[in-house]
């Protein structure tokens, strides 16, 4: 079946090439951009939810982006709910451990700074950085998912590696 027999997602197979094509990639790019807390699974599965109840209104050429868009809202909108909800529920947390007050303090140490120097990057330099550190990722496969070319992700991880060396050399 060619996809220019299709003018919307509504048909099942057509449906079912997008999951296979962009819920992996979704998934990641949630999970780089806003950590595991938001549950990216579950902002994937409401993502393809909207476009099958949008289905007629989205073209095959716009599903990937309507699909991004919707994830990306969800979570920003469950992010300012959890926002709220941690203003009126602060109750400190205590925690136990058989560690060395030093070594907990310059854990903890090592850890603020370190993600302080990741939410210092740009959105775009630390997603990269993430999907090529973390994930694996080549390049290509990386420039492929954002929409920019090989050469703009090359630079985007490299300047995110040496914004993170000179923040973190100080330890």
């Amino acid at each position: 079946m060619s996809k220019s027999l299709f003018k919307n997602v509504c048909d099942k197979v057509v449906f079912e090439r997008l999951y296979t094509q962009h819920a992996k990639n979704l998934h990641n790019f949630l999970y780089y951009k806003f950590g595991e807390s938001i549950n990216p699974e579950d902002k994937v599965q409401d993502a393809y939810i909207k476009l099958w109840e949008k289905c007629k209104d989205v073209t095959i050429e716009k599903a990937k982006s309507f699909l991004f868009t919707v994830a990306n809202n969800k979570t920003l909108n469950v992010i300012k709910h959890n926002k709220v909800v941690l203003k009126y529920n602060q109750n400190p947390v205590k925690n136990y451990t058989n560690e060395t007050p030093e070594f907990l303090l310059e854990e903890s140490e090592f850890m603020h700074r370190f993600k302080a120097a990741l939410e210092g990057l740009p959105e775009g330099q630390r997603i990269a950085f993430m999907m090529n550190r973390v994930e694996g990722k080549r390049h290509k496969e990386i420039a492929d998912i954002l929409g920019i070319s090989r050469k703009a992700v090359e630079k985007r991880i490299y300047t995110a590696l040496a914004k993170l060396r000179e923040q973190i050399k100080e330890l």
